[in-house]
């Protein structure tokens, strides 16, 4: 059977993605879980090893190389080498060169490949599709219309987009930068500070200057370059997250609600690295009643993307459970029993998660009801105390502890927040604004699932504490000596 392998690389993070000719999705992965190394622009040979008894017939690649020089030529980067197809990618793959190149290589639009990631997994059979990103070769927010025709190909129809340097995503980059963070990395760091600053400070000073048109999306100056260092030195740095936070939900909202006006659907398929902002995310329900959002929407997840183009039909999306598998079953009971004891411990079981937040199968577990847990956690994973954390929590129970969005029905994946309606009672799950990024976890035979179950009979609590897997620095845990070492470093068991 044809297998076609998606390629993300050359810029930031890194990953590939195999499919065969049924639409079966055989793995995903992150570059950046087998080298170590947060972000890895590149494919790391350790990574094509889990898939190297697959026969490639195609290779799809997320973006095209010429229009990706374009961009940087005109924000005055040097461009990429003609002799690449996919930036550092080829001196990487090593045997692989030749295998890959003796196939079929296409390349195709990087807004096209992230739009292509989230409607080709989606449950619609048509869809608005909003893609909003930092830069994508020359575009930075597109809207697309997506159907399958009669024969079940994916077809797309641009309707609407934006250019680089008019781009929400490198906003706030500048912004993460502009508060002592690292841009194009710890944007989810700005939107939990967000939380303890004071918007109305300084939000109409921001809009009034880097502002053109909120409906069009445009900035008075290129933002890609940052700020000048002392523009923000006499502000608050939770009060500047603050105002970027609320900026940012402002304009996803107007161009979410310009495809509700261009696209005649109920159903919204959101991608770009901007759609990890779950805050943003949560007031999108009060425009479209279905909205999907690939669990992976940021450039890693345009691998597959990449791979579904290629493919041009629906993909059979059943989780997001697709990276290097560790075997054995879930290690339920003896989980329950750390649980009981330390309140606190690690997993490393089944497949990795494809994106970037932890699910159940690479995942830091803890009792939430606990008063000292969150300082706990925070000091095992050495990281600021003001940033939350999530419940994992049985769907069924959901509503009884959180007042979940207008539109979201679920959150398999992390993509909203919720108000919590008992925030004394979990206080290592609600951040300072009484707000939790909440994983539902449906009756879907997984593993957390059983342990949620299992710990709910034990407890009368239906959720527990879930965070990353990862030291410090580095990218989240995925094979078993990944584990011991944390293990080593931090003195918390993590069981496979």
């Amino acid at each position: 059977m044809k297998k076609i392998l998606g390629i993300s690389a050359g810029f930031h993070d890194g990953a590939v993605a195999l499919i065969d000719t049924n639409g079966e999705i055989l793995f995903a992965s992150h570059s950046e879980r087998y080298s170590k190394v947060k972000n890895d622009p590149g494919i790391s040979p350790d990574m094509l090893a889990d898939i190297s008894q697959h026969d490639i017939d195609v290779v799809a690649y997320y973006e095209r190389p010429f229009w990706h020089n374009v961009q940087r030529i005109i924000s005055g980067q040097r461009p990429l080498g003609p002799w690449t197809l996919t930036g550092t990618l080829m001196y990487q793959l090593n045997d692989w060169y030749d295998r890959i190149l003796a196939q079929q290589c296409r390349s195709f639009p990087h807004h096209l490949s992230h739009a292509a990631a989230g409607f080709q997994t989606s449950p619609f059979h048509e869809a608005a599709v909003v893609v909003i990103d930092a830069i994508g070769e020359l575009d930075t927010i597109s809207i697309y219309r997506a159907w399958y025709d009669d024969q079940g190909r994916a077809r797309y129809q641009r309707l609407w987009r934006q250019h680089y340097p008019h781009s929400i995503g490198l906003f706030y980059s500048a912004i993460t930068k502009a508060v002592g963070l690292r841009p194009m990395d710890e944007e989810y760091i700005t939107m939990g500070m967000s939380a303890y600053g004071q918007a109305w400070r300084h939000q109409n000073q921001l809009m009034t200057s880097l502002l053109k048109d909120q409906q069009e999306i445009t900035f008075a100056r290129n933002l890609h370059i940052g700020f000048d260092p002392g523009e923000f030195s006499s502000y608050d740095d939770t009060d500047v997250a603050a105002a970027a936070q609320s900026i940012t939900e402002m304009l996803v909202n107007n161009v979410v609600s310009k495809a509700r006006r261009l696209v005649d659907s109920d159903n919204l398929v959101y991608m770009g690295g901007v759609a990890l902002n779950c805050v943003a995310n949560s007031r999108l329900g009060a425009i479209y009643d279905n909205i999907w959002i690939m669990p992976n929407p940021g450039d890693a997840g345009s691998s597959l993307g990449a791979a579904a183009l290629a493919y041009g039909k629906k993909l059979n999306w059943n989780t997001a459970f697709l990276g290097h598998a560790i075997p054995g079953d879930y290690p339920v009971e003896a989980l329950l029993r750390e649980l009981e004891t330390r309140g606190i411990v690690g997993v490393a079981s089944g497949a990795a998660e494809f994106g970037p937040r932890a699910l159940g199968n690479r995942s830091l577990l803890a009792d939430p009801s606990g008063p000292n847990i969150k300082d706990k956690v925070n000091d095992i994973k050495r990281r600021q105390k003001f940033r939350p954390f999530a419940p994992a929590i049985l769907e069924e129970y959901c509503l009884d502890y959180f007042d979940m969005p207008r539109g979201w029905r679920d959150s398999r994946y992390m993509q909203v927040v919720a108000d919590c309606r008992c925030p004394d009672l979990f206080p290592a799950v609600v951040h300072v604004d009484g707000t939790s990024r909440v994983q539902t976890v449906g009756p879907d035979g997984s593993g957390l699932r059983k342990l949620l179950e299992a710990w709910y009979l034990k407890t009368g609590c239906p959720m527990l504490l879930n965070t990353s897997l990862n030291i410090r620095g580095e990218p989240m845990v995925n094979d078993r000596d990944d584990a011991d070492r944390f293990e080593n470093l931090y003195g918390v068991q993590v069981h496979s």
